[in-house]
């Protein structure tokens, strides 16, 4: 296998299986370094679940967003060039975060800074209310956590701090509980985005269209690269020769795989494990419920993030937005299947 992340190329071409976020990040990462780069997808357009569609009913665009990591994550390294170029993501020049309480109203701004350096972390004016900046601290040892490592919550920081930042933030990046969650993965997203400075993660909505701020911009650089691309196209099956993969089979034709090939799988795990034998992936997952609801947007308001005690059972994080000129503020929330754990009521009352 050829490490993306690392300055050399493959000294052949690129088969790129699966044009989601992730398998369009890989192909543009490639294509970058000089890879004559071949993208097979199943579906009949580019763009896995990244996807916005029109609500006629409430005439404002819905948008649906799953990703294994945040644009600009190694994941998302090459759309977040194409997003830069393409300037189709709106929101603030800075990191600033909005957020409210509502256990008890409780509103405070978050306000990193944009260099490296986290002094913010020092002003109580600037960090979450109830912490200290040694309850920051404590989150280093899961910055460069094992693979096999599980989170615990206990070993990193005060409660104040994982309710109010750590555990929805971590909740809306991995699509999973961070309890059961990787250590790894988490400290990837943390190393990525809070510990990189704010102008790593400026708060950013798509516009007009999750597709034109991500995918239209992949497909225009991977064209002008000379990239090929094969959209409904499903892959069959891949022939090996022991370890190594010497071709793949679709409905079309047969792609052999020459020396000095790389074959990148950016599918599910599920698709993953039926084409490759002996493949350990993983086989557990949590459902994702994501819903959506407007309402007439508070003079003076912004972009919020909500702090909420859900329904016994259930994890929930939630952000109001105000949508570019409608004036309508969805709410937008994000709930987990978990064990009762959680408990307490939720209460949704508007936004003032």
């Amino acid at each position: 296998m050829t490490n993306l992340g690392a300055r050399s190329a493959p000294n052949g071409k690129a088969f790129v299986v699966g044009a989601g976020l992730a398998g369009l990040s890989a192909a543009t990462i490639l294509v970058s370094r000089g890879v004559a780069v071949t993208v097979i997808e199943a579906a009949g357009q580019a763009g896995g679940r990244c996807r916005s569609y029109f609500e006629c009913r409430h005439g404002w665009c819905h948008r649906q967003w799953q990703s294994s990591g945040p644009i600009g994550q190694p994941g998302g390294a090459g759309l977040s060039g194409a997003d830069r170029r393409a300037r189709r993501a709106d929101g603030p020049p800075r990191a600033q975060f909005a957020f409210v309480d509502l256990h008890d109203g409780k509103r405070w701004m978050l306000r990193p800074n944009e260099g490296g350096i986290p002094y913010w972390v020092l002003r109580e004016t600037r960090r979450v209310p109830g912490t200290k900046p040694s309850d920051y601290l404590k989150y280093a040892s899961l910055l460069w956590a094992d693979k096999k490592d599980r989170y615990r919550q206990e070993c990193c920081g005060s409660r104040p701090l994982w309710e109010r930042l750590m555990r929805p933030f971590l909740l809306a990046a991995l699509n999973t509980e961070p309890e059961d969650s990787s250590a790894a993965l988490a400290g990837a997203v943390l190393r990525g985005t809070l510990a990189k400075g704010g102008r790593h993660y400026r708060p950013r909505i798509a516009h007009p269209t999750l597709a034109a701020a991500f995918v239209d911009p992949a497909l225009n650089y991977l064209k002008a690269k000379g990239a090929t691309l094969q959209l409904s196209t499903r892959l069959r099956d891949l022939a090996f020769d022991g370890r190594n993969a010497m071709a793949l089979n679709t409905a079309e034709a047969t792609l052999p795989v020459a020396s000095g090939d790389v074959v990148v799988m950016a599918v599910p795990p599920w698709s993953a494990s039926d084409l490759i034998p002996n493949l350990t992936a993983p086989n557990e997952f949590r459902a994702i419920v994501n819903a959506h609801f407007k309402m007439t947007a508070p003079a003076g308001s912004r972009d919020t993030g909500v702090i909420a005690a859900p329904p016994n059972g259930y994890s929930l994080s939630m952000i109001a937005f105000r949508l570019p000129c409608r004036g309508q503020t969805p709410l937008s929330t994000r709930t987990a299947k978990t064990s009762p754990s959680v408990s307490g009521p939720m209460w949704a009352r508007r936004l003032a």
